[in-house]
């Protein structure tokens, strides 16, 4: 597999970009959020992790749903976030 695309970066999000990661089975992870800076800093975080914990995948957060094109997967883990009482 050559580049999956997990669309919200919030918990769930990032969680599943830093599993797959971790599990090195593809090329490239495309963290795509509407709050770009928070996509990109949390690809960032999962991505300095490669030389530590031996995985090559490459990630990159982004805002550009057109950085997507050529994905072999999309994970949808955006939504309304739940309200706190």
């Amino acid at each position: 597999m050559s580049k999956v695309t997990v669309v919200g970066a919030g918990n769930v999000g990032a969680t599943v970009a830093n599993v797959l990661a971790h599990r090195d089975i593809v090329k490239e992870i495309v963290l795509l959020d509407i709050q770009g800076n928070m996509a990109k800093g949390k690809a960032l975080d999962t991505w300095q992790q490669a030389p530590i914990d031996y995985y090559s995948t490459y990630l990159r957060g982004t805002d550009n749903y057109a950085e997507t094109a050529g994905s072999d997967i999309v994970v949808i883990t955006a939504g309304v976030p739940a309200s706190r009482a």
